[in-house]
């Protein structure tokens, strides 16, 4: 099989100089690799949820902006705010509210397209991207398929975790031109959702 090696090589030379031998040492460096690719997963991603995190999303999002621009499409921003997760941590301690992430993360995945991006935004906060999209209302169509995912109940050991998400939607161009406009927007967003009455 393949392994990543680190190879040296020195010469061997005679009395009057001629090269004579060359001997090469291998040394394999399989854990390094896996070590640093260790290293660059978790510099991208949340180490919770496997999720990519705020670095990544910057990356991630100025490609759907290069994209949107030479397909003439538009991006989504979804805000995804977890309605009362605090109640869970208070009730039933971090270690159920950290099940609980992983199993919104799953269910997130399975929500979207693969050239979207999810990402875990912080605490109980997501943030989607949805790409080439040919108008709005798809990305509208999006939120409430993820809320009816998610308002489906959670088996987390003995316990039936029922959740909601309020969701706050901004969309480029129309919304803003970088992600800090669209954050924003999609934030405040989000808010009125929750004061409307959740879910």
């Amino acid at each position: 099989e393949q392994y990543p090696v680190l190879l040296g090589i020195s010469v061997v030379r005679n009395q009057e100089g001629r090269i004579t031998h060359y001997i090469g040492i291998f040394s394999d460096i399989t854990e390094r690799k896996v070590a640093e690719q260790k290293i660059e997963f978790l510099a991208h991603h949340d180490s919770l949820t496997g999720l990519p995190n705020r670095t990544l999303l910057q990356e991630c999002f100025a490609k759907a902006l290069i994209a949107a621009s030479s397909c003439h499409t538009l991006v989504a921003l979804l805000f995804l705010d977890l309605d009362r997760f605090k109640h869970i941590n208070d009730s039933l301690g971090h270690d159920m509210g950290d099940l609980l992430l992983q199993g919104i993360a799953e269910r997130l995945s399975n929500c979207v397209r693969e050239a979207d991006t999810i990402c875990r935004y912080g605490g109980d906060e997501f943030i989607i991207i949805l790409t080439n999209l040919p108008d709005a209302v798809i990305a509208e169509r999006g939120a409430e398929k993820i809320i009816a995912q998610l308002h489906q109940p959670f088996a987390i050991n003995s316990h039936q975790l029922t959740t909601s998400f309020s969701i706050g939607i901004s969309v480029y161009p129309n919304d803003g031109s970088t992600l800090d406009d669209l954050l924003k927007k999609a934030d405040i967003a989000m808010y009125q959702a929750k004061k409307a009455g959740r879910n």
